[in-house]
Parts: C-alpha cells; structure tokens; sequence
C-alpha cells in the first residue's frame, strides 16, 4: 500500500469516527518541578529550560522515568505525550499509576503502555488495571491507534475515581471501567503515584518478542509536557486518613468525568475498529467473565474464545523490567488494520 493511500485511510477513518485532535480542555498544567521527580536513568531523563516538558531515552545502556512528587487517593493523571518515531520496536513506552514501592505484594495499577512499532506499521498500545495485588487477574485491551503518535503530540489521560475509570485519547474516551461491588478488592483503592517510564522489553513487547529493539536507531526519545494531576494528595502510612471527599466532589464536577452521547459513539467506533484483544471475551483466561464486564453482543461476535479477532494469532507470555509487573502478550495478524478499515 503507497504511503499516500495509508495516509488517506488514516484521513477517512478520522472523519468516520467523529475523532478530533483537540485535547481535553480547562486542565490546571504544571511544571515538571511543581508536579514530578526523576525516578531512574538521570542522564536520560532532560528537562526543558522553562521546565515544562522532558523527554525520556532509551539507549543501549538504560532507559529511564519519572515519578509523581506526591501519590493521590483518586485524581486525573494527564500528559501530552509524542512517542519515538522511526523503528521502535521492542520499545514501551508507558504512563501509569501504581503503588508497587509502598504495598509490594498488594499494589493497585492503571495502565497506559505502548507497544513498540515497525516502521510503517500502525502502532498497537493496552490498558490494563490491577487491584489488591491481582496481577494474575490481569484486565488487558488491546488496540491500535488512529494516528501516528510519533507525529505530533496527544493527550492520554486517566480517570481515576470511586466510582469509575476513564482512559482517554485526545477528547475519545477509549475504555470506561464501572466499580461493581462484586469486583471487591480487585477494584483499584489504594494511593498511587504517576509514573512515566522508556525501557526495553525486547522479549516479549512487540509481536511477542519476535522483533527486538535495535540500537542503531537508539536514542528511542519519548517526549513529555502539559502535565495535569488533579487528585488528594496523602500520606498513605499516615495514622489518621486524609477526608478526600471534596477532591472526589471536584472530579466528578468535571467534563472527563462523564461521557456525552457523542464521546460514547466515538468510543463505541472506536472499540470496534480498533480494538484487538479484550479480556472481557477472553473465555480461556475467564470462563465467566469477571464482574464489572458489559457484554457487547456485536464485539463478542468478532472474537474468538482466547478474546482475540477472529483472524488468528499468538500468545507469548513476557517479563516485566523497571518496576513493571508480569502479563501477557497477545498479538494479531499484521494486515488486521487494513481488514479493520474497510
């Protein structure tokens, strides 16, 4: 396919989805020093002179990251992001909420991570949440993205309250998780940090290890800026606990809250063009599907029982470096988009 027919796809599949490239708006940005601190590769880790962006690299020796100053029981964690361009693959690139370094053996965990690319090939990313320590509970989606990342930035954000859970892209709200009483201590309830990370993860990342990063087009620059944390900042040792409920009253009074009737439409066309993999299909991993899954007649229909597109192909089972835990890896035929576009 030329690259200007790749191109004019890209352009009609845009218009269909009703998907704008405007970010969420109104956000309260900050600085990299307000907000966030290194957390590993320092020499790869270079703020801008004003301080209001950093980029993180990977070379051959480290990747490296960075971490909120504070952790936040509930917020809105958000960033601009613009990921490596050129041959990335074996590459992740991740923005995340844990607390893995203060409850180690029953950390929560929301994901946003990216997945590595061949040249030409369209990028594939998940979202995953943990609770309690329930990493062999693992909730992956899979997608692919409506536009080249390494282009020019987008915002990803994550909501993070009580009651729900919103992954967004730009203005799309991309997965919508809702508290179930039956999802218990699984649902994600403790303090977490925000997380930003660029590391190699050749075994397993892209098409389950087949491609691994190559270092002759290192460094991998992932670029960050337009920082939003909005949340209740606490101690979560601290004897008495912290009263978040007017920070909890805040979130829910904003507009990345809730989703309008032509945001859901964006997500319902979104999920079914893009999405690849979902664990709520996943009938091999969870016979019954676990508590907080709404079946959609019209996705189940395009998966198979493993909760991949029917078109086929392979599992792999990957290790988790830099702080990052264990799951799995499913990938899909490499013509799916062009099957997925028509």
């Amino acid at each position: 396919m030329s690259k200007l027919s790749y191109n004019l796809i890209f352009f009609i599949v845009f218009l269909c989805l009703g998907l704008r490239s405007s970010a969420i708006t109104n956000l309260n940005t900050l600085s990299f020093e307000e907000s966030l601190s290194p957390l590993f590769g320092d020499g790869n880790l270079v703020r801008s002179p004003d301080d209001l962006s950093v980029r993180l690299l990977l070379d051959k020796y480290t990747g490296s990251g960075f971490i909120s100053s504070n952790m936040y029981q509930h917020g809105f964690y958000s960033s601009m992001i613009k990921l490596p361009a050129d041959y990335t693959a074996g590459v992740v690139v991740a923005f995340y909420t844990s607390n893995g370094d203060v409850f180690e053996k029953t950390h929560d965990e929301l994901d946003i991570e990216f997945l590595g690319n061949i040249k030409g090939k369209p990028w594939r990313f998940q979202t995953n949440l943990y609770g309690n320590g329930s990493t062999h509970r693992g909730r992956e989606e899979r997608y692919r993205l409506w536009f080249d990342p390494s282009k020019e930035f987008h915002r990803y954000s994550i909501l993070w309250t009580p009651h729900k859970i919103i992954f967004w892209v730009d203005d799309v709200p991309i997965r919508e998780v809702i508290r179930s009483e039956a999802m218990g201590a699984d649902y994600p309830a403790k303090p977490m940090s925000l997380y930003a990370t660029i590391w190699d993860a050749s075994d397993w990342a892209t098409s389950g290890g087949k491609y691994k990063a190559n270092y002759k087009y290192a460094p991998f620059v992932a670029e960050f800026k337009s920082f939003s944390l909005d949340g209740c900042s606490v101690d979560p040792i601290q004897e008495v606990p912290t009263d978040c409920s007017d920070s909890v009253d805040f979130l829910e009074s904003q507009d990345y809250f809730s989703i309008n009737s032509l945001q859901r439409a964006s997500m319902r066309r979104f999920r079914q063009r893009f999405m690849y993999y979902s664990y709520c299909y996943d009938t091999v991993r969870y016979p019954e599907a676990p508590p907080e899954c709404v079946i959609v007649p019209a996705e189940k229909d395009r998966f198979k029982d493993t909760g991949r597109l029917k078109f086929g192909g392979t599992e792999a089972r990957g290790r988790r470096r830099n702080h990052r835990q264990q799951r799995p890896e499913i990938e899909s035929d490499p013509d799916e988009r062009r099957r997925l576009l028509k």
